[in-house]
């Protein structure tokens, strides 16, 4: 398509859009040390030079605790900053191929070239890492980056644009503010590469508006990621890691669990483990602690609170939790069981502090519930019987899963990171998040005669006994 198009001329970030793509063919051929130069001063600006303002934003915009701030939001950007240092020499050198037979005289290999001008779309839960983590992807890459953040933490967002503009070139790196209508004018520009973290509803409408210019997507999306607990679990272990994945930052994460598939003959002694926890981790009144967060906006507290009402009408059973103080935006860690299969809690992703306790009388029968639905971001398996285990990994779909543990898959940069289908298209984090923001370059150099050069017209009966023989042997 051609980007100098009078289509654009009144999107008000076209110009920036073309800053940045008259620079990136320069911005991609700069040397290894110039990348790593880049990736040096985010992560002095993020660890040293604003961490204590980052602190405090996120306190304002989710009253998210230090210590969760530094392990959640600090530690996975550095971590991704180390990951790409330690390797991208490795990842930016061109990997030889073996060429076939029928390719003689020539050899093979591909490199990672940038995709080009990326757009980022990141959101409120995590707003830094979630920002940042996709940022080194692609500057490792040697794209230019246009940033747009949720307006629904205004504090973050504000500081993110201060660091971007303290670190970066507008050329090289740009964040714009604003609400929906910046997005979806944003999303009108000819990107060569999106990368979208929110909602399946919103990346649906990301992926079409991608499709008008053939740019490619990734698209990290969510769902409803189910925790299965079979009876050979160790049921106070399972609970003290699923209270921990799913009440860390008030339940607002992606791969939390969204909800628990128990054995019928364990639920009750998973709940007075959970609510041991619980007290444990946020004392007997979580909302007068230091280490529990609040929701992100009225609204997604309205949400919330609409599914335990509806729950309420259905006659669920509230075994934990359920307070609710508007004002605050605080809701307690919430278990709620007795669920009939048309409770909202069980239909949309919750992405809040309840947690919805469904139970089963066969393994089959769990995994038959989860297959009727989307296939999750995250499937979660607690048991010590590795048949059981395989079992369930053999039978079900899902983007990532962890064993005996919950989360804890997102911060290994070696895995790839990302969803199926609704919950997610492509992969992040690594090397997997540089392939996300490159394009894998195929590249054949001939050497000598090529043997193909017998088979060139015109096409005799020699030249068709060849090609047969070509055929079977080659």
């Amino acid at each position: 398509m051609d980007v100098n198009s009078t289509d654009f001329n009144d999107n008000p970030y076209y110009q920036l859009f073309l800053k940045q793509q008259s620079q990136q063919l320069n911005i991609g051929t700069v040397p290894y040390s110039a990348r790593i130069e880049k990736l040096k001063k985010l992560r002095t600006a993020i660890e040293v030079t604003f961490r204590d303002q980052i602190i405090e934003a996120l306190h304002k915009d989710l009253n998210k605790p230090k210590v969760e701030v530094e392990l959640t939001e600090i530690y996975p950007i550095i971590s991704e900053i180390k990951f790409a240092k330690s390797n991208l020499r490795k990842w930016m050198r061109k990997q030889k191929v073996d060429t076939p037979m029928s390719m003689l005289g020539s050899s093979s290999y591909y490199i990672y070239e940038p995709k080009g001008v990326c757009l980022i779309i990141s959101p409120w839960n995590f707003p830094f890492n979630l920002t940042f983590g996709p940022l080194v992807s692609a500057i490792a890459a040697g794209n230019s980056v246009i940033i747009k953040p949720s307006e629904m933490t205004p504090n973050s967002s504000a500081l993110m644009e201060e660091i971007v503009k303290t670190v970066f070139e507008e050329e090289d790196v740009a964040l714009v503010e604003g609400e929906v209508k910046t997005s979806t004018q944003l999303l009108q520009l000819p990107f060569n590469h999106i990368f979208f973290t929110g909602s399946p509803n919103v990346g649906k409408i990301v992926m079409s508006a991608a499709a008008k210019h053939l740019a490619s997507v990734t698209l990290e999306l969510g769902g409803k990621s189910p925790t299965i607990i079979d009876n050979t679990a160790n049921v106070d272990k399972a609970a003290k890691r699923i209270v921990w994945g799913k009440f860390m930052n008030a339940g607002q994460i992606c791969v939390s669990p969204d909800y628990v598939l128990i054995d019928e003959s364990i639920k009750a002694k998973f709940i007075e483990a959970c609510k041991k926890w619980i007290e444990r981790y946020f004392t007997n009144q979580p909302k007068a602690s230091d280490s529990y967060a609040r929701i992100v906006t009225q609204k997604h507290f309205e949400r919330l609170q609409s599914h335990l009402q509806d729950a309420k009408s259905l006659k669920a059973k509230v075994d934990i939790g359920g307070e609710l103080e508007a004002d605050s935006k605080y809701i307690a860690p919430t278990l709620v069981s007795n669920l009939i299969d048309e409770a909202t809690l069980l239909d949309e992703e919750i992405f809040g502090p309840i947690l919805p306790i469904v139970t089963y009388k066969t393994l089959d029968e769990a995994i038959a519930y989860i297959n009727e639905k989307e296939r999750p971001l995250a499937l979660y398996i607690y048991s010590s019987s590795k048949r059981n285990t395989k079992h369930i990994i053999k039978n079900t779909r899902a983007g990532g899963t962890c064993i005996n543990n919950n989360v804890i898959h997102y911060a290994n940069h070696n895995l790839p990171f990302g969803g199926v289908n609704n919950s997610g298209i492509g992969k992040s984090h690594g090397f997997y998040g540089f392939k996300a923001f490159s394009n894998q370059r195929a590249v054949v150099k001939q050497h000598t005669f090529g043997i193909n050069e017998l088979l060139f017209p015109p096409y005799t009966n020699f030249k068709e006994k060849l090609a047969k023989l070509t055929i079977k042997w080659f």
